[in-house]
């Protein structure tokens, strides 16, 4: 097949979120089919990896987007009904661009990736077309209204308004995909959306593997993440404010690693002689396999946590809240011990560092469930069994 990826950011490197993704299963699927990709360029600095990515797609399209223009879309979209973040990537550079290339050429079936990007396939109905969500959009806004306060609240809950009433965008494709069933439940229950389906998030086995897990006396928690994205500030200021002590109280010696780009003043505020910000790791592998666990105490978010997965295929047991764990069927111990509370979760985290038996029974159970469903193999497959699906009903 000859499929258009059209991404909302630059796929490269490929180290979290939107681009991690992307690539994974754009790298997978380029063996069997012939793939073409178009993206916002957001940084001239993107250009050095553009040979990477040539590797993968026979043609890319780079449509600049400058940071003034999205905040003056931002600005604008006061004055209009789509959600902020939809109106952040609004580009009529971007619209005429996929006007050339459906001009120029015959794709078999388009990738649209984000609820951000549906803007621009959204009305084209004589090709078929895959909208791949992280998570249900709505629910994660609904979510970040109870944890904000004052006028951060009401933005929140204006944006979450918003963001409920576009999603019903999802009906003009012929397949829409997310990352957890907790997300599609959400969307076909609460949102009354029926063309869902799900398409998990992937682990690379050939980076993180457990050769390097020896499940002896570690005495490192650690958490990964964009250190600017909402749910993993509030997570670790809540592990290391009201759950840490707990647990330092039981464990002496016990450190923990806030390991992820891009730290605010406020996850930077955290280290200490015990909390240790690392900023950009190259090499998260490494981190894993120093730590005796991963914690995934978020409070607030949707969708499917790389930071756990990654665990999992390491080997390492992750206590995780419900974010995080909801969506992954599983059940509490296969690879992630669940804890709804902060009583619970320091009570979870002592268990496993007092016992390197139950860490490796854990994190064992983890592995195995990360080869049956997450590898990203497993999910490119899945991804261009769809693909054919929709080519078929055609």
């Amino acid at each position: 097949m000859k499929l258009l990826f059209t991404a909302n950011r630059f796929p490269y490197p490929p180290y979290r979120g939107d681009k991690l993704k992307i690539y994974h299963l754009a790298k997978r699927l380029a063996a069997r089919h012939e793939l073409h990709l178009v993206t916002f360029l957001q940084d001239e600095k993107d250009l050095q990896y553009l040979p990477e990515l040539q590797q993968i797609f026979t043609e890319i399209h780079l449509v600049p987007l400058s940071r003034f223009q999205s905040y003056a879309n931002s600005l604008l979209a006061f004055f209009r009904q789509e959600p902020f973040q939809v109106r952040y990537f609004h580009s009529p550079a971007m619209t005429a661009k996929i006007a050339e290339l459906r001009q120029r050429h015959h794709y078999d079936a388009v990738h649209v990736q984000h609820l951000r990007m549906a803007q621009y396939w959204a009305d084209y109905k004589d090709i078929p077309r895959i909208l791949d969500l992280p998570d249900a959009y709505s629910l994660y806004w609904k979510r970040r209204i109870d944890s904000a306060k004052g006028l951060l609240k009401v933005f929140n809950r204006i944006e979450q308004r918003r963001v409920s009433a576009y999603e019903q965008v999802l009906k003009a494709y012929e397949l829409s995909l997310v990352c957890s069933g907790e997300d599609l439940r959400y969307l076909r229950d609460d949102q009354g959306i029926d063309n869902i389906r799900l398409l998990p998030n992937g682990v690379d086995l050939g980076t993180f593997s457990a050769g390097g897990h020896d499940y002896g006396p570690d005495k490192t928690i650690l958490f990964t993440g964009n250190m600017d994205y909402a749910p993993n500030v509030d997570a670790v200021v809540y592990f290391v404010q009201e759950i840490f002590p707990l647990i330092k109280a039981r464990v002496p010696g016990i450190r923990f690693m806030i390991a992820g780009q891009r730290p605010v003043k406020k996850v930077l505020a955290l280290a200490s002689d015990d909390v240790t910000v690392t900023g950009f790791v190259q090499d998260l592998a490494a981190c894993y396999a120093r730590a005796a666990i991963v914690v995934a105490p978020l409070r607030f978010g949707a969708g499917t946590q790389n930071k756990v997965l990654e665990a999992m295929a390491m080997g390492v047991p992750v206590v995780s809240r419900n974010i995080g764990f909801s969506g992954l069927n599983i059940a509490s111990g296969e690879g992630v011990v669940l804890a709804t509370d902060t009583e619970a979760f320091a009570a979870a985290c002592i268990a496993l560092l007092q016992s390197p038996e139950h860490r490796r029974e854990v994190g064992e159970a983890g592995r195995e469930v990360i080869r049956r469903q997450f590898d990203w193999d497993v999910v490119a497959a899945s991804l261009e069994q769809y693909f054919y699906e929709i080519v078929k009903t055609r």
